[in-house]
């Protein structure tokens, strides 16, 4: 009797947060389609969990100042490829290609990003090296 009790609760709080968990891991809200250049200086990068972000200050065609919201994905992944907590400082100057927000706003989600001196930082690990 206890074994069916804890099946069924199991089965229920799959069947509840189920459906948020796997909504949360997708990229529903990015336009994955398209990608977008923004060139700008780093605000902030944020290494944690369950996603860094890259906030930047990014000039306009029209000369307005605009501040963008980068997601990356999870520090581990992340760290597989190359990155690591300090690869991203306040200051540097970066070229990001993201993926944007669906719904018009400054937010999008890293393709990948040069920094000023070339280096090209991929958002996944290249497990064929």
């Amino acid at each position: 009797m206890r074994w069916r009790v804890t099946a069924l609760a199991g089965l229920a709080a799959l069947l509840v947060f189920g459906p948020a968990a796997r909504a949360h891991h997708s990229n529903s809200s990015y336009q994955v389609d398209e990608i977008i250049t923004l060139t700008g200086t780093v605000r902030e990068w944020r290494w944690s969990n369950p996603h860094t972000w890259l906030i930047m200050s990014v000039i306009g065609a029209d000369g307005v100042e605009t501040e963008w919201a980068v997601e990356g994905r999870a520090p581990g992944i992340l760290g597989r490829a190359g990155w690591d907590p300090k690869i991203l400082e306040p200051g540097e100057l970066v070229t990001v290609h993201a993926s944007p927000s669906k719904d018009g706003s400054k937010v999008g989600i890293i393709a990948r990003v040069t920094k000023a001196d070339g280096t090209i930082l991929s958002n996944r690990p290249n497990f064929f090296d």
